[in-house]
């Protein structure tokens, strides 16, 4: 019996074993070029600060500024070592208050901080109204306190909200300040430590030099100055017919002080075999390079804002910090900050403080504006661009600060400090040296960024500090 058989069909000669019909995209991909893109790192941010600020050349590595000679230091932070429930005031620190700055008599500085003795008040209370006897020297351990005044029509008038080391001295020290200027009261659970004027007098008479430090910032405050502290120039002006005209002259600060560069710094090593035979399409060393500048820039700008020396948030001087009213940031705050300023520039805020921001004013029914700015339009206040920076750090309590700035040398404002023309320059201020090939064949560049940051008259930057970013339960 003869066995038939078939002819495979057209289609099924021309399957392969696995019954594939054409060649797989796998098989293709062997033969093919495959488009690539430079390495990507997440890290990078917009940097707005090193955008915005003018930079200034410094040939020497140093930036020295020269200010008016001011009479009178504004008030500092003071702070607290806590115990348990026990908190006293840390006794070098008294020296923040305007009425002792300089003065470094630990004996006398000592006894003065034995007599502060602790309070609690709670939310509500008022510690002391406007025109009762200024008698008493208050240091804010803990909490938040208002300052109002009466208004022109009986109504309270806010002046301004204190916090931890904030204090309220001097009118207690004034020899023609007898009564509070205005009215303090506490807006949340709030410990202060107090010193009676008596106190205060007491230790002076028993320390002669805290009592000649006390008489010389007396007379310092009865010399003639401007608003701002400094020593006045005698101007006239409004006089008929030749009177004598009072001479002047314009003193200056006698040790100004001096900013040096401060610098980012690391090693970047490629192995020589790496750098000889894998540069195509890109160079290897060069990306290297690129992702480890990008890492040198975002440095600089977390240390041009948060560098304990130099940084904008620890060198705003205290009379131009504001503190959040109510918590979160409110149209309110923000125009309390730009108001201690003229020309305010520019505004810097953590992404997440903006937002807060953004919804206290749809809580409002505020629209902000909206300005141009590089190559795309941000969100704005009265005209100011509110920037992105994560440098601003977010505390474990969810709060955050915002930072103004008025920029450059003839405005009075903030600069930055770098110095372009260094040897073996890579970008402005940025060095790459090639410091040699070890055993290992491993090639190494040492890449160094130089900068700093100087703030020329401290209304140059604000900061609203404190704002809270957690949005509410409701």
């Amino acid at each position: 019996m003869s066995t038939e058989i078939a002819e495979p069909s057209a289609a099924e000669s021309e399957q392969s074993p696995n019954g594939q019909l054409s060649l797989s995209t796998a098989a293709a991909r062997n033969l093919a070029t495959t488009t690539k893109t430079p390495p990507q790192m997440q890290a990078i941010s917009s940097r707005w600060l090193l955008k915005v600020l003018p930079w200034v050349q410094v040939g020497g590595g140093t930036y020295r500024v020269n200010r008016r000679l001011s009479y009178t230091a504004g008030d500092g932070k003071i702070t607290f070592v806590q115990s348990g429930s026990d908190v006293r005031v840390v006794p070098a620190e008294l020296a923040e208050m305007a009425a002792l700055r300089g003065f470094d008599d630990a004996e006398a500085l000592d006894a003065l901080a034995g007599r502060f003795g602790r309070q609690e008040f709670s939310a509500g209370d008022t510690l002391f109204e406007q025109g009762q006897p200024a008698d008493r020297i208050i240091l804010i351990a803990h909490g938040r306190l208002q300052r109002t005044v009466t208004g022109p029509y009986g109504d309270p008038a806010v002046l301004d909200v204190l916090a931890d080391g904030d204090h309220i001295s001097y009118q207690a020290l004034e020899a023609d300040q007898t009564e509070w200027p205005f009215t303090v009261r506490a807006l949340t659970a709030t410990t202060v430590l107090t010193a009676s004027k008596q106190a205060f007098e007491q230790v002076a008479d028993q320390s002669e030099s805290l009592r000649a430090h006390a008489e010389r910032y007396r007379d310092e405050r009865a010399l003639p100055q401007n608003r701002r502290g400094e020593a006045d120039i005698t101007v006239s002006s409004g006089h008929d017919g030749e009177p004598e005209l009072a001479g002047t002259f314009v003193d200056y600060e006698l040790a100004p002080r001096e900013y040096q560069l401060s610098v980012a710094q690391t090693v970047l090593r490629v192995h020589t075999r790496v750098a000889d035979l894998f540069n195509d399409p890109m160079n290897q060393t060069e990306e290297q390079l690129r992702l480890t500048v990008e890492a040198l820039r975002e440095r600089q700008e977390n240390e041009m804002i948060n560098n304990r020396e130099f940084g904008l948030l620890h060198n705003t001087a205290y009379e131009q910090r504001v503190q959040a009213r109510s918590g979160p940031p409110t149209p309110d705050d923000l125009d309390e900050l730009l108001s201690r300023r003229r020309n305010t520039q520019y505004l810097l805020a953590h992404p997440r403080t903006i937002a807060a921001f953004g919804r206290e004013c749809t809580r409002m029914g505020i629209y902000p504006d909206s300005v141009e700015i590089g190559d795309g339009r941000t969100i704005a206040w009265r005209g100011v661009p509110l920037l992105s920076c994560n440098k601003i750090k977010i505390g474990a309590n969810e709060t955050s600060h915002i930072l103004a700035l008025r920029t450059g040398e003839e405005n009075q404002g903030v600069v930055g400090l770098h110095q372009a023309g260094i040897p073996d320059e890579y970008q402005p201020s940025v060095s790459v040296r090639f410091m040699g090939i070890t055993d290992q064949a491993i090639i190494s560049y040492l890449v160094s960024a130089y900068y700093s940051v100087a703030v020329l008259v401290p209304d140059a930057v604000g900061l609203l500090e404190n704002v809270s970013v957690a949005p509410s339960a409701g």
